[in-house]
């Protein structure tokens, strides 16, 4: 009777195997038809970011929703292959897109329960999935994941399959493929990689969040001695290879070093944004995904030197100026003690700027201000790091500023392990540095931090430009026979409103003396308004507008034919004075600056490059040779003996440029050069106000100049311009060295530019931007 029963149990049993897999059949029938092609796979194009590049080849930005970095199956670490195939499909190069063994075991273990759901998933199948199906976990889309399999494993080799998975996957932190994690997790190219770093990244794809080595590393642990388990059992590594991999010590950058990680190794945002800007005008959204390369004429030494010193120089200016008080307020009714969870609540509110860490006052006692960091931290700050806010500790300082209880603030570490308040500087700042010769930009910082204001100071910024303006109203008057000897009185002036087109105006110096009789020279490197004033006069406004537009590229509507242009009245851009000073320094041919030199394709091909034309060769001359020379002579005497002496710091003989300060101290300058490099530096605030008494070009601008040039002019030899003929040394009145002296016949317009050579056509030509 049993035996009956058992015959009929197993009979109905393969019945209803046979209708299963007939119904099997049928669906798969009528659903192999509806299939979608497989274009994205045979015809693969990752979603490379656009990633913005210095010339010696540092990331400055990167610009997409997905971090990847393309990596041919051919470059593939043969420890990787392995470690993938062990972790997720062994049998890989044996099944023809579906293990039906796998799937039936795994089928059979979620049927019976009692433990972790197995997928059964070969990476074909997960190939299938990433690239048209959901995650969704029902029977039909097993079913079209499983014929997608076999249709893609007709159409694709095993190589090229592997190449999609390893260059498609998900693996946490923003990072799509393995070569990408590889730079995010551990900094380092796929070749690089450790036999532990590589089963730990194999280990990702089951699970990137669940395995991830900075969220969970005890899990990501785990998984990962799986994975060389896995690749011990199949012999690829042997017993020592695993012992030592598994003894490795983690080593991740993310956390600890961002000049590890495939993110930007150096502050160049505001430089970032204007290439994406190119970038996505000549490539639209493709920019962001076809894996487009932009390459800056940006250099790496010279950014940082230009950023730090620029950040430097607002942090002095701001903590010159006192502290300001609390940020804002936080309600600590709940908080029970230093170290209470709430605290971490209520610091998430306010992000850090950098090494500027947010931190809220715990108590404020008269030797101590203790305060809450985030993670738990609670510190001291005590001694002379009291004194800065000394003031806004007080009873008297005002309620919504003191520091108390629930005040938020900003620290930073100090000398020793000590801690002291600091906080965003309000004031704003730019600089930025080009090859005279070329128009190339070596560096451009375009304010103080870019997340908080993404204005760009170099170019956007049009401000007065102060007695910065002095030397192109001095090359036009040496243009009309002018020379650094020629003498004119320095005394009180006073003119009409109709001769200034305002009202009436009554000049003074910076220092209010008058010294009498000078030299042109000796008036330039004491930045003496009034006989500016009276040079302008002499040569008249119409033709200095004309000169400082035709020869150096200033916009004659921004700068109007009155006297006050002698002053620097007008507006310029800190990019308009970079150009105009390249003048003087490379010899008298107007250079466009221009910041990206070329951009490549995902197959690393030139599309698109910006051809310099340079100087004394393409570039069309200014001004003469003899007018150069003397506006450097005088020029160099500003730092030697005049406003910009502090540069004489530099122990060098080489550099020139000019001071500029606008009218109750709004704007600082200075710009100058050395025959390699002009740089300009200006500082200010946004909405236009006095920077405070003394605040002068020389006290506030020049210093970021001064720390740049010291930076990038180390082992560059010193380099004097070359006197050209028609010129003769004569002694001068108010000193004892000599100048040189001969008229300059007075010219309206430009001599002839010299004839260029022919030029190969790129394959697409870069614009400029802001040549105009």
């Amino acid at each position: 009777m049993f035996a009956r029963w058992l015959t009929i149990l197993v009979a109905a049993l393969v019945a209803l195997a046979l209708l299963g897999a007939a119904a099997l059949g049928i669906a798969a029938a009528f659903a192999y038809p509806k299939l979608p092609t497989l274009e994205a796979l045979t015809d693969y194009k990752p979603r490379v970011p656009l990633r913005v590049y210095t010339a010696d080849g540092a990331l400055i930005g990167e610009y997409g929703e997905e971090r990847r970095t393309f990596v041919a199956y051919r470059d593939v670490p043969p420890d990787l292959i392995h470690a993938i195939l062990a972790a997720e499909d062994d049998r890989f190069f044996e099944h023809r897109g579906v293990d039906f063994a796998g799937l039936t075991r795994a089928t059979l273990l979620n049927l019976m329960g009692g433990g972790r759901r197995q997928g059964g998933s070969t990476i074909t199948m997960q190939v299938a999935r990433n690239f048209y199906l959901s995650r969704e976990k029902t029977f039909n889309r097993k079913l079209y994941e499983i014929l997608l399999a076999l249709k893609i494993e007709k159409s694709l080799t095993k190589e090229q399959i592997l190449e999609v998975y390893i260059n498609q996957i998900y693996l946490g932190q923003r990072a799509y493929g393995f070569a990408s994690a590889a730079q995010t997790y551990y900094g380092k190219r796929l070749k690089e990689l450790t036999l532990a770093e590589t089963a730990m990244l194999a280990g990702l794809p089951k699970a990137p969040s669940a395995y991830n080595p900075v969220a969970n590393p005890e899990r990501a642990k785990l998984r990962q001695h799986y994975v060389l388990r896995r690749m011990f059992e199949l012999n690829q590594i042997d017993d020592r290879d695993y012992e030592l991999a598994r003894a490795e010590p983690q080593r991740l950058v993310i956390g600890r070093s961002a000049a590890a990680r495939n993110t930007p190794t150096v502050h160049a945002e505001f430089v970032a944004e204007m290439a994406r800007q190119m970038a996505v005008e000549q490539f639209k959204d493709e920019a962001y995904t076809r894996g487009i390369k932009v390459i800056t004429t940006i250099r790496k030494v010279d950014q940082q030197a230009a950023y730090d010193a620029l950040r430097k120089n607002a942090l002095d200016y701001d903590r010159r100026h006192g502290y300001r008080g609390a940020e804002a307020f936080v309600d600590m009714g709940a908080v029970k003690s230093d170290q209470d969870e709430a605290l971490e609540d209520l610091i998430d509110d306010f992000p850090d700027h950098g090494n500027m860490y947010a931190a809220i006052v715990l108590s404020s006692t008269p030797k101590a201000l203790r305060v809450y960091l985030r993670n738990g931290k609670a510190v001291d700050i005590t001694g002379d790091a009291l004194k800065f806010v000394a003031a806004m500790r007080a009873d008297n300082a005002p309620p919504n500023k003191r520091l108390r209880r629930g005040a938020v603030i900003r620290v930073a570490e100090g000398a020793k392990g000590s801690w002291i308040v600091t906080q965003p500087p309000e004031v704003e700042s730019a600089f930025v540095s080009m090859d005279p010769k070329t128009g190339a930009v070596r560096a451009l910082v375009g304010g103080y931090d870019f997340n908080r204001n993404k204005f760009n100071h170099v170019t956007q910024a049009w401000r007065q430009p102060g007695s910065s303006f002095k030397p192109f109203i001095f090359s036009a008057a040496v243009e009309k026979g002018y020379t650094p000897a020629t003498m004119m009185n320095d005394e009180p002036l006073s003119f009409s409103a109709e001769s200034t087109g305002s009202q009436a105006w009554t000049p003074q110096n910076y220092d209010g003396k008058y010294d009498g009789p000078m030299s042109l020279r000796t008036a330039l490197a004491k930045s003496k308004n009034s006989i500016a004033i009276s040079l302008l006069q002499d040569i008249g406004t119409n033709y200095a507008q004309d000169f400082v537009t035709n020869r150096f590229g200033f916009d004659a509507g921004r700068n109007p034919p009155y006297l006050t242009m002698a002053l620097g009245a007008g507006s310029v851009t800190a990019w308009q004075m970079l150009e105009a000073y390249g003048v003087f320094a490379n010899g008298g041919y107007r250079v466009a600056p221009f910041v990206v030199s070329e951009i490549r394709d995902e197959a690393d091909r030139v599309v698109a490059r910006y051809t310099p034309k340079v100087a004394g060769e393409q570039a069309e001359r200014v001004l003469d040779p003899r007018n150069v020379y003397l506006m450097d002579v005088m020029m160099k005497d500003v730092v030697r003996r005049g406003t910009a002496g502090k540069a004489m710091a530099l122990g060098r003989g080489d550099l020139a440029g000019k001071t500029g300060t606008t009218n109750e101290y709004v704007d600082a300058w200075f710009c100058g050069y050395q025959a390699s490099v002009v740089a300009v530096a200006w500082t200010g605030f946004d909405q236009p106000r006095r920077l405070g008494s003394g605040e002068t070009g020389g006290a506030l601008a020049l210093p970021v100049w001064i720390s740049y040039m010291d930076k990038v002019l180390k082992g560059v030899p010193e380099e004097s311009m070359a006197m050209p003929g028609g010129l003769v040394p004569v002694k001068t009145g108010d000193q004892d060295d000599l100048i040189y002296e001969e008229h300059i016949p007075a010219t309206t317009e430009p001599p002839p530019a010299e004839s260029p050579p022919p030029e190969a056509a790129p394959t697409s030509v870069l614009p400029n931007p802001h040549a105009d």
